[in-house]
C-alpha cells in the first residue's frame, strides 16, 4: 500500500484517520485519543501510533479538522469570520513534526454577532458543496453541539450552535431523569413531543419532569422516555431556529441514525429534506483543503 496523504478527523474525544489515494481511501484506524485526552505536548505521539504502519521515509502530507486546532489542541488555527467560504485558505502548517509527515490543521469559522465558532464542521460544509455546486439552503450538522449553517454562493453566511446533544446526555445519565429513561425508542412519542415543543417552547421545563413523573405515577416504558427526551429537546431547538430553516431547502450532515432523526422531527413540518454521509462530506472537505496545501513547502 502507498499512502499518498492522510485525512485526519481530530475531534474532543475522538482521532479517526484514513490512509488517501487522491479521494479514495486505502486503510482507517481510530483510536479513543481526542483532544480532551492529550496535553499540548502529546499530539504527535498520539497520531504517530495510530498511523505509523502508513509511513515510509518520504514526508506524508497529513490534513487534519477539528479540535485539534483549538487553542489546547497541537497548533491553534486562527478562525475565519463568516460571511466566508467554509475553507478558504491554506491550512496551517504544523511546525517542528517528525520528518515522515507535514501536518496541516483547517481552520474553524467564527461568527462574532451572535458569538459563536465552529471546529470540524466546516469540513463537512466544504466537502458537501463540492458535491452539491451553488446549493443554497441551510446545513444542520447534528451533534453534541448541533450547528444551523445558512449557505449561499457557496459561502457560509451564518450559522447557530445548540447544546441539544449534550443537554440530552446529561439529563440522562445525570439528572433525575436517570433513573425514568433508558434505552430503545418509541417514534410516536418522539414525534408528539417535538411538536409539543415546537408549539409551547416556554414548556420544556416542565415536560421535562413529567418524564419522571410518568414513570413514577403510570410505569411509562425506558425507550418510550428516551424518544420523549430527545423529542423535547430536539423540538426546543427547532423551534429557536424555526428563522433558518423555515421555508428553505434543508441538508442533515451527521451519523446516519441521529440524522434519521432529525429529519424525522422536520418532515411534519413541510420542509424538505435531505441527508448525507457525514465521513464521506469530511474526506470530500479534507480532499479539498490537501489541494491548497499542494504549493506549500
Amino acid at each position: 500500500m502507498k499512502t499518498e496523504w492522510i485525512a485526519v478527523d481530530w475531534g474532543t474525544s475522538h482521532l479517526r484517520a484514513w490512509a488517501m489515494d487522491g479521494g479514495a481511501v486505502l486503510d482507517s484506524a481510530r483510536s479513543e485519543q481526542g483532544m480532551a485526552r492529550l496535553a499540548k505536548g502529546e499530539f504527535q505521539a498520539a497520531l504517530l501510533a495510530l498511523i505509523e504502519s502508513w509511513l515510509d521515509d518520504a514526508p506524508v502530507d497529513v490534513i487534519a479538522c477539528g479540535m485539534v486546532g483549538a487553542r489546547q489542541g497541537w497548533v491553534e488555527a486562527p478562525y475565519t469570520a463568516v460571511p466566508s467560504a467554509p475553507v478558504p485558505d491554506t491550512p496551517i502548517r504544523v511546525p517542528g513534526t517528525d520528518p515522515r509527515i507535514r501536518a496541516f490543521v483547517v481552520p474553524g469559522l467564527k461568527q462574532n454577532a451572535p458569538p459563536d465558532v465552529m471546529r470540524g464542521e466546516e469540513t463537512q460544509i466544504a466537502g458537501f458543496l463540492d458535491s452539491h455546486p451553488n446549493w443554497d439552503g441551510v446545513i444542520c450538522l447534528p451533534g453534541t453541539h448541533t450547528k444551523w449553517a445558512q449557505v449561499s454562493a457557496n459561502e457560509v453566511v451564518s450559522f447557530r450552535t445548540f447544546m441539544t446533544g449534550e443537554l440530552f446526555d446529561l439529563l440522562r445519565g445525570h439528572s433525575v431523569l436517570q433513573h425514568s429513561v433508558g434505552d430503545g425508542w418509541d417514534t410516536a412519542a418522539f414525534a408528539e413531543a417535538v411538536e409539543d415543543t415546537l408549539s409551547k417552547p416556554e414548556q420544556l421545563a416542565a415536560r421535562l419532569f413529567g418524564l419522571r413523573a410518568a414513570d413514577l405515577l403510570h410505569a411509562q416504558d425506558a425507550g418510550t422516555a428516551r424518544a420523549r427526551l430527545s423529542g423535547l429537546l430536539i423540538g426546543a431547538e427547532l423551534a429557536a431556529s424555526r428563522p433558518y430553516w423555515l421555508g428553505q431547502q434543508i441538508a442533515i450532515i451527521g451519523a446516519e441514525e441521529l440524522s434519521a432523526v432529525y429529519a424525522q422531527a422536520l418532515q411534519p413540518q413541510g420542509a424538505f429534506v435531505e441527508t448525507a454521509d457525514a465521513t464521506q462530506s469530511t474526506l470530500a472537505g479534507l480532499t479539498r483543503a490537501r489541494n491548497l496545501t499542494r504549493q506549500t513547502a
